[in-house]
């Protein structure tokens, strides 16, 4: 377990979330630019408002910087390196998706990918829990999510196969 003051913790934590924050920032630009295009598309009877990505999104950033900096408090970088850099490597597929989706509507391309991210952010969970169960614990919400816009990338992918 490595020590750290209280500050040297507090200045980790906003670093993992500024990192955290920097990748959202980055699939941000793509649905930045979407204007209007999700509400759009022909949607299923149970997709979600618009307005409602932006909080959930930002709630799950918040869980997720917290069970990082949570592992890294714990074990540092480079004793925890396999996890944290599975979880960098996840987050770099998670602004891939919104590119993909929202930027290039490329529907079928971001459900596969969509797939990959699934697969990475299970892998980290379980990295995390050898470590760290409460920061495992914070991954599941985003791996819930992430499970319902899959389904949601699907249904919308199949419901407007000329411009997905």
């Amino acid at each position: 377990m490595t020590t750290r003051s209280i500050q040297a913790q507090l200045l980790g934590l906003l670093g993992w979330v500024a990192a955290t924050s920097v990748f959202g920032a980055v699939g941000g630009l793509a649905s930045a630019n979407d204007t209007g295009f999700y509400g759009s598309l022909v949607q299923p009877a149970w997709a979600p408002p618009a307005w409602l990505f932006g909080p959930v999104w930002s709630t799950l950033y918040l869980a997720m910087s917290v069970s990082a900096w949570l592992i890294w408090r714990r074990h540092g970088f480079s004793s925890a390196k396999p996890a944290l850099t599975l979880f960098f490597v996840q987050l770099s597929f998670n602004a891939l998706w919104t590119w993909l989706f929202f930027f290039w509507h490329a529907g079928g391309a971001a459900l596969a990918e969509l797939i990959v991210l699934w697969i990475l952010i299970a892998l980290t969970i379980g990295m995390f829990w050898k470590l760290h169960r409460v920061a495992a614990a914070l991954m599941i919400p985003y791996l819930l999510w992430v499970s319902f816009a899959g389904v949601l990338n699907y249904s919308l992918w199949r419901l407007n196969p000329t411009v997905l």
